[in-house]
C-alpha cells in the first residue's frame, strides 16, 4: 500500500476528530475485571482473543459515535480513532465489533499499557473520551478536550436517532473557571454573583471544551446527511450570573439550542428530559448523579479538580 496515498484523504479536510478509548466505545467491564485481579495483561489478552468473534456490547459512549460517524453520509467530515492502553491483539475484537455495528472505524492506536495520548497532537483531536483519569488530565493539560467517562453511566435514549444531542456545563468546561475562583477562594456565593454582575458584558476566557463546540458548528453548518445538532449549556449558575454566560456565547458567535441555569438544582432528571448523547461537567458529585440518568463524563479541569 501506498502510506502516503492512504494518509492524503484524513489530511486533506478538516474533520471533527475524536478519539476514545476501547472500554469508553464497548462494554469490556468483564473483561477490565479480569485484567485488574490478574496484575498480567497475559489474560486479559488471552479473553480477549477467545471472544474475538464475539462483538463486545455498546458502551456508554457508542451513541455519541454512531451519530458522529452517521454525518459522514455524502462527504466525510468526522473521523472516530481508537486510543487505547489495550495490547494490539485486543484490538483486533475493537475493530471486529466496530465492523459488527456498522461503525466505519479505519484507525486506531494500541499502547499496551503506556499512555496513549501523546498522539492526540498528529491526530489533531478535538476530543478525547477515555476511562483513564491520568490520560484524561494529560490531554487537557496538552490543549485537547478531555472527559473520564463514568462507564456505569445509563446509556443514551434512542428517541433522536436523527440528532446528536450534547450537553456542556459552563465554568471550566465551556468556560474557564475564573467565576469558579472567585467562588472558592473570595466569599462563596455572594462574591460570585457581585463578580458576574461587575463583568456582566465582558466576555468570559474560554474554557476546554470551546473548541469542540465550535467543531460542532461547523458540522451543523456542513451537515447534508438528514443528520442534525442539538446543544445544551446545563450549569449551577442562576441570575443574575446567567447574563455573562448569554454574552460570552454571544461574544465568541456561537450558540446552544438550550440553556438551563439550575441555581445549585441537581442536573440529573433536567439532563433526563434533554436525553443527550453525552454530557460533560468539570464537578464528579454533578458527574455522578447525571451518571444515573444519561451519558456522562467528567471534565478534570478547573481549580476544583486542582487538588488530587
Amino acid at each position: 500500500m501506498d502510506e502516503t496515498a492512504a494518509l492524503a484523504p484524513a489530511a486533506a479536510d478538516a474533520r471533527l476528530v475524536v478519539a476514545i478509548s476501547s472500554r469508553a466505545l464497548f462494554d469490556f467491564e468483564e473483561e477490565n475485571r479480569v485484567f485488574e485481579a490478574g496484575g498480567d495483561d497475559r489474560d486479559y489478552m488471552r479473553l480477549q482473543l477467545e471472544r474475538l468473534d464475539v462483538p463486545a456490547r455498546p458502551g456508554v459512549a457508542f451513541s455519541l459515535v454512531h451519530k458522529l460517524l452517521a454525518f459522514n453520509a455524502g462527504a466525510p467530515r468526522v473521523d472516530v480513532v481508537v486510543l487505547s492502553r489495550n495490547d494490539p491483539v485486543s484490538g483486533m475484537r475493537v475493530f471486529r465489533s466496530a465492523q459488527h455495528y456498522g461503525l466505519p472505524i479505519e484507525r486506531g492506536m494500541f499502547s499496551r499499557g503506556r499512555p496513549p495520548w501523546r498522539y492526540l497532537g498528529p491526530l489533531k483531536a478535538n476530543l478525547f473520551l477515555s476511562t483513564n483519569e491520568d490520560d484524561v488530565r494529560a490531554a487537557l493539560d496538552a490543549g485537547v478536550a478531555a472527559a473520564r467517562v463514568a462507564t456505569h453511566s445509563r446509556h443514551a435514549a434512542e428517541t433522536h436517532p436523527d440528532e446528536l444531542r450534547i450537553a456542556f456545563d459552563g465554568d471550566a468546561v465551556l468556560f474557564s473557571d475564573e467565576a469558579e475562583r472567585v467562588y472558592q477562594q473570595e466569599g462563596g456565593l455572594a462574591a460570585f454573583h457581585a463578580h458576574e454582575v461587575a463583568r456582566s458584558t465582558t466576555p468570559l476566557p474560554p474554557g476546554p471544551f470551546k473548541p469542540l463546540l465550535e467543531a460542532l458548528h461547523r458540522l451543523q453548518r456542513a451537515a447534508a446527511s438528514g443528520m442534525r445538532v442539538r446543544t445544551a449549556l446545563v450549569t449551577a449558575r442562576s441570575a443574575p450570573a446567567h447574563e455573562r454566560a448569554i454574552r460570552t456565547l454571544m461574544a465568541w458567535q456561537l450558540e446552544v439550542d438550550e440553556a438551563m441555569f439550575l441555581g445549585g438544582l441537581p442536573k440529573g432528571e433536567f439532563l433526563r428530559q434533554f436525553e443527550p448523547d453525552f454530557f460533560f461537567d468539570d464537578q464528579t458529585r454533578h458527574v455522578e448523579h447525571a451518571a444515573g440518568h444519561v451519558p456522562a463524563g467528567h471534565v478534570a479541569a478547573g481549580i476544583t479538580n486542582a487538588a488530587r
